[in-house]
């Protein structure tokens, strides 16, 4: 499983052990607002952490836990995986964030780098980002990324707006 690394965090795969930090993550009903609406309890981040752990097995990645490399602390959650979770669908990628951490540019740090993998690992011909028409802080993230808007879309049971850059214009955007 592969750990990544940016200036001030490590990306690790989620594992047993990141159990509380993922679970003051979720369980915070502003951190999850814009994702599933709701808090989620103890039970409901295991059962996540077993489903993400089936699919770094069957895919090679998935979630990861973004560790804060001063503290060692557990600031986050970021994914690259299929949309819809459908292997036939492109590769999407993720994040949320404790608020204490919110607007000090951790959500791009995370997002670029696994962007890089996305397309440098994965050889991923396309990179999708959905997000609540409301949240503008991640679509923000989007466009910093060079996402484009391609206009809402339903998923996961909401509309969503989604956003997408293609390997050709990750490379030529990034290798100015």
């Amino acid at each position: 499983m592969t750990i990544l690394h940016t200036q001030r965090l490590r990306l690790e795969p989620i594992q047993d052990t990141h159990l509380d930090g993922l679970f003051r993550l979720n369980s915070d009903p502003e951190v999850m607002r814009y994702i599933t609406g709701k808090a989620e309890t103890r039970e409901e981040t295991i059962a996540m952490i077993e489903r993400v752990k089936a699919r770094w097995l069957e895919w090679g990645y998935s979630w990861w836990s973004l560790i804060d490399t001063s503290s060692n602390d557990l600031i986050g959650a970021g994914c690259i995986q299929h949309l819809g979770r459908d292997a036939a669908n492109p590769l999407e990628i993720g994040w949320r964030l404790r608020k204490d951490c919110w607007g000090k540019g951790y959500a791009f740090e995370a997002a670029n780098r696994m962007a890089t993998f996305a397309f440098d690992t994965l050889e991923g011909k396309e990179l999708v980002a959905i997000c609540d028409p409301e949240n503008t802080a991640s679509a923000h993230v989007m466009k910093k990324l060079g996402m484009l808007y391609r206009g809402i879309e339903r998923w996961h049971d909401m509309d969503t707006s989604v956003y997408g850059i293609s390997r050709e214009q990750w490379f030529a955007r990034n290798t100015k």
